[in-house]
């Protein structure tokens, strides 16, 4: 997904919040709901774009499962996208 975002700058300060994942993952961002349950999201580059991930505790893994622009109301909106993953089963 990183790959589908033309901007290097904006790929960059993705890339830059997900290695701050590295430390204290549970305490950042926000758990989710519904049938995004068990994910975590976290805002990167100005509020605009989000990166959905996943803690896997027992291998001190953060699995980052998807990150894009978040547009309310929008197929293209990045939880529409980790929803459609999930029902694809292409994460767990």
């Amino acid at each position: 997904m990183l790959q589908n975002i033309p901007d290097t700058r904006i790929r960059k300060k993705i890339a830059e919040t997900i290695d701050r994942l590295s430390e204290a993952p549970d305490k950042q961002g926000k758990q989710l709901v519904a049938e995004l349950s068990g994910l975590r999201s976290i805002r990167a580059v100005g509020q605009r774009y989000r990166i959905i991930y996943k803690i896997i505790k027992d291998e001190v893994v953060v699995a980052v499962i998807a990150a894009g622009i978040r547009k309310d109301g929008d197929r293209g909106d990045i939880y529409q996208l980790a929803k459609k993953l999930i029902r694809l089963r292409l994460i767990e």
